[in-house]
């Protein structure tokens, strides 16, 4: 994958890094806790703006709407896991196209090398599917077939 840096990761999550150096297991310790629920409407606004029911893949909408009327407002693990593998996803896709409108379109368009499937949805059902994706666009990026 792409040398996308975990401060850019926590960037498009709403995580403040607290020092200088954010590392890789700086961005999982802030997943752990638990992501901020207003992370996910960032996200999924940037990603689908036009499909609300994006952050209904991460988390069913009563779920949701429970989380913001609770004190914390935060995701659970699992949750701001898949939140997190998004992130990433949509980071490494603006990186490969160079622009976020080309990422979104790839994102939430059907492609041929996954089964005429989604990528985000594919992303957001199971890390082997994130991992098929990113391997997609390293492909694309890296210039072999895809």
């Amino acid at each position: 994958m792409a040398n996308i840096q975990p401060r850019s990761i926590a960037v498009l999550l709403g995580v403040k890094p607290k020092s200088r150096v954010f590392t890789s297991l700086d961005l999982a310790r802030e997943v752990g806790r638990g992501l901020s629920v207003v992370a996910i409407d960032r996200l999924c606004g940037a990603i689908a703006p036009s499909e609300p029911n994006l952050r209904y893949r991460i988390v069913s909408k009563a779920t949701l709407a429970r989380r913001y009327r609770s004190a914390n407002r935060r995701l659970s693990r699992q949750e701001s896991d898949c939140l997190a593998r998004l992130a990433r996803l949509w980071a490494f896709a603006t990186d490969v196209w160079g622009s976020e409108a080309e990422a979104r379109r790839f994102l939430n368009e059907p492609h041929p090398l996954l089964g005429g499937r989604v990528p985000r949805d594919v992303a957001t059902e199971t890390e082997i599917g994130a991992r098929a994706v990113e391997e997609l666009l390293g492909r694309l990026k890296y210039g072999s077939a895809a």
